[in-house]
């Protein structure tokens, strides 16, 4: 089920809302817990079993902590974690990479039934696991009731594709934020969905479209359709994630959750170092807590700092999918990092449009890599975009009209700085207070959840990229 769905916008989440605004607080868990595990059952049922087995294996460690043995339990299950991701992720990656070398050595193939991938199963799993490096450290105390500890892991709005919420910042909230779900927060959280909402299915679902039919056709583009595909996808990728981390944390906050931020404006950073700041926020937190400053971060050597650097990178892109296109996309990215510690930084500050384009270029330029299905179809496509011959303003022109407006709208959408926004949200709040003003926005919100729903209908096209992940 993805929010974007009419069972969900039509039938689950009222349904869920209305029994948990009138159950007593002391069941609101148990409540959340259930439309949790139906939530993601509703896609992946037969991984669900495995997914309570895992949890309950990974509490009884936490508990145990504090023994003598602590080590070996966070171990055991720090691997037995792993081994889930790896054989239900990475598999058939691994079977079919080892048949490609068995087959230039003129061996026997294996033969296998392919593993079919779990929804949500990265973002489960880090969760999973910074919770049990949280407590092994100390950094917060173990979750002694079950069904609470079920909650953070399950909790449908961040549990499929996130944002990746750490225990420790949600530790009180599962018990004591019931003060929380009020009017106000039910009112901003609504919004917020509702933007989400309109950012994914008017936004991304028509510029995927686009997208999808270059892509497809990549054999025979010419390089201006290379750069109108790369582009579409460049920003549909980033209003269907960042859509769907708005609707994630509207639909939080209308449970009396608070939960962080995903995205702070990427396409206005003036560096790739800078971009990961601001794209996928949780996730760049955690490569460095749980993976970069356990390497050594930049507490060692310059060469050192460099490897720790590719390496986390390197596999932030494996993580992402089990696709050689994926490796590729993360090296890309830890190579940029490098180049700007190295020199790159001190160059492009001086200029910030000419940062900013770089910066642009650089990560559109691997989102190809990203959205290609494979290397082969990658490398010819860069190689379409890159030639620098082909120039057809027919193509421009037989664009439908709604789309060049969808482009504008993007733009403003994706790269209004941040000083404007804040200005614009500053101002939206003032005015809020007015009678008026509020009535404008109900009938806003209402007039956009209607556009959206009548677009799901019409169309049935709402596929969301990182389910896959």
């Amino acid at each position: 089920m993805v929010f974007s769905s009419i069972i969900f916008l039509l039938f689950f989440i009222p349904i869920f809302l209305l029994v948990y605004y009138c159950i007593p607080n002391n069941f609101k868990n148990t409540w959340l817990v259930i439309a949790s595990l139906l939530f993601y059952s509703w896609g992946a049922p037969t991984f669900l079993p495995i997914l309570l087995v895992s949890c309950t294996f990974d509490f009884y460690c936490s508990l145990n902590f504090n023994n003598k043995t602590r080590k070996i339990w966070l171990t055991v299950s720090i691997i037995s974690n792993i081994a889930l991701l790896v054989f239900f992720k990475y598999s058939n990656f691994i079977l079919k990479n080892v048949n490609s070398i068995l087959f230039l050595l003129d061996g026997q193939n294996f033969t296998w039934q392919k593993v079919i991938l779990p929804i949500g199963i990265s973002f489960l799993t880090f969760q999973k696991i910074s919770y049990l490096i949280d407590v092994y450290r100390k950094d917060c105390k173990p979750q002694v009731v079950f069904i609470d500890y079920l909650l953070f892991i399950t909790l449908f709005p961040h549990s499929i594709a996130g944002p990746i919420v750490r225990y420790k910042e949600i530790q009180e909230q599962l018990t004591k934020r019931f003060s929380f779900i009020n009017k106000t927060n039910i009112y901003l959280g609504l919004n917020r969905f509702i933007i989400g909402l309109s950012k994914k299915v008017l936004l991304a679902n028509v510029l995927g479209l686009q997208a999808d039919l270059v892509f497809k056709n990549y054999h025979e583009l010419t390089f201006t359709q290379t750069w109108v595909g790369a582009l579409c996808y460049t920003f549909q990728i980033y209003l269907d994630f960042s859509g769907y981390s708005d609707m994630a944390i509207g639909l939080a906050k209308m449970m009396g959750f608070k939960i962080p931020e995903n995205f702070n404006f990427p396409y206005t950073s003036k560096s790739v170092t800078e971009f990961w700041k601001r794209w996928h926020i949780t996730l760049s937190s955690w490569m460095k807590d749980y993976l970069y400053i356990p390497l050594g971060g930049n507490k060692v050597n310059n060469f050192r700092t460099y490897i720790n650097l590719f390496l986390v990178f390197l596999f932030s892109g494996f993580w992402h999918g089990a696709s050689w296109n994926f490796v590729i996309w993360g090296a890309f990215h830890g190579l940029f990092l490098i180049i700007e510690r190295l020199f790159l930084n001190k160059i492009i500050s001086k200029y910030n449009i000419l940062a900013s384009l770089y910066t642009f270029l650089v990560v559109l330029t691997g989102w190809v890599f990203f959205r290609a299905d494979n290397l082969h179809e990658a490398i010819t496509f860069l190689q379409k975009m890159f030639t620098f011959s082909d120039f057809d303003l027919t193509y421009l022109s037989s664009l439908k009209t709604h789309l060049i407006a969808l482009f504008i709208i993007t733009l403003i959408f994706s790269l209004s700085p941040v000083e404007i926004q804040n200005k614009l949200n500053s101002i939206v709040e003032k005015v809020s207070s007015n009678l008026y003003i509020n009535v404008l926005f109900y009938v806003l919100y209402l007039f956009l959840f209607l556009l959206c729903l009548g677009e799901l209908f019409a169309t049935g096209f709402n596929p969301f990229i990182y389910f896959k992940f």
